[in-house]
């Protein structure tokens, strides 16, 4: 992100083994737009399985919006959401400063 390369730790759950299958294909490439001062949202393209719950974001924090948008927080928030995972090891003042105050371009793939 950014020229940026972050850790991700995963969930497991049905949205990660079919995320995990494309990634070992091809890399994802995300342009997200700032959305309500708390995240950073795109389209990914196409549509993965979700099991939504209700729950309170933090920085960090990686969900899957309605099955095909992905979503990075840099605050918190509450919705319902299927969480995809966390980024690791970066305070929530970093992520911040990473990501700006304008849109941003992140690219999933597998180590």
């Amino acid at each position: 992100m950014n020229d940026t390369v972050f850790d991700v730790k995963l969930e497991n759950n049905s949205a990660i083994e079919e995320l995990v299958k494309i990634l070992e294909k091809e890399n994802i490439t995300i342009n997200a737009t700032d959305y309500g001062n708390f995240e950073k949202i795109g389209e990914l393209g196409f549509t993965l399985p979700t099991s939504d719950e209700h729950m309170n974001t933090k920085s960090g924090d990686i969900v899957l919006y309605h099955g095909n948008q992905i979503s990075l927080f840099y605050n918190s928030h509450s919705w319902s959401y299927t969480k995809i995972g966390e980024i690791e090891n970066i305070s929530s003042d970093q992520l911040k400063e990473t990501l700006g105050s304008g849109d941003v371009t992140f690219v999933l793939s597998l180590k």
